[in-house]
């Protein structure tokens, strides 16, 4: 039996682009620990067959689009009576390097990696302030930290993530709420398989990862759990790298 300060019984989670990857891994493991959770995508087909797998709500919306957010977020808090645990996972990648990068690419990235965060936290927040308790953990990246060519408006981002995570710890832990981020090192997913089937790319960071492999994603169910439940009630503004030691040597 689970230690009762991991029990997330009667509690609702909110994650955002979760209809597969990462953000469904993290949906599964705050469900086996007992929440009620809402999957949330742009792409409706994809989402109910995410919903209908793991028997769960979903909600329908874009998090760029505060018109969209807002609605979905009452919408959701009169059917469940509100949000207990979010978690800010919607984001994507755009590879060029920055001479050729055009401004648009740059804030499309921006907007759903970082903008997206702030704009669907805020409209949880409100809730989760007058009920004075709430989880919010923000995915980041190893790209918190470290840089890579031809990535950077992702890793513009992930270090603007961080410190979002942190100025939303300075403004809301006083109510009650814990706001943290995940920091996932090179994870083997759908939308990183053609890097992991690249043998020079994924010898490069077996080699770089202290650890000796690929993440998988039920490596990130435990932190996001701990993150998500009693146990972390006095951690705040903390980033937890789950990267196999990547960011722990040179």
């Amino acid at each position: 039996m689970s230690h009762k300060l991991f029990d997330l019984t009667g509690r609702v989670a909110l994650i955002t682009g979760s209809s597969r990857g990462i953000g469904h891994a993290i949906a599964a493991g705050l469900a086996a620990a007992g929440a009620t959770v809402v999957l949330n995508g742009r792409d409706p087909d994809r989402l109910e067959s995410a919903r209908a797998a793991l028997g769960a709500d979903a909600a329908a919306f874009d998090v760029t689009d505060e018109a969209q957010v807002t609605s979905a977020v009452a919408e959701l808090a009169e059917r469940h009576g509100g949000i207990d645990i979010l978690v800010n996972n919607a984001g994507f990648q755009h590879r060029q390097p920055l001479l050729d990068l055009a401004l648009a690419d740059w804030e499309a990235v921006l907007r759903t990696d970082l903008t997206s965060a702030f704009v669907v936290g805020r409209a949880v927040a409100q809730g989760m302030i007058e009920r004075r308790r709430g989880k919010i953990i923000n995915i980041c990246s190893v790209q918190t930290d470290l840089a890579r060519p031809s990535i950077a408006p992702y890793t513009a981002a992930k270090g603007g993530l961080r410190n979002l995570t942190r100025a939303m710890t300075a403004e809301w832990a006083g109510h009650g709420l814990q706001v943290n981020g995940i920091a996932p090192g090179y994870f083997n997913t759908e939308l990183t398989s053609a890097l992991v089937a690249d043998s020079e790319f994924s010898a490069w960071v077996t080699g770089r990862t202290p650890a000796g492999r690929w993440g998988a994603v039920a490596d990130l169910v435990g932190p996001a759990v701990f993150l998500a439940s009693d146990a972390s009630a006095f951690v705040n503004g903390q980033v937890l790298f789950v990267d196999g030691g990547m960011t722990a040597v040179v």
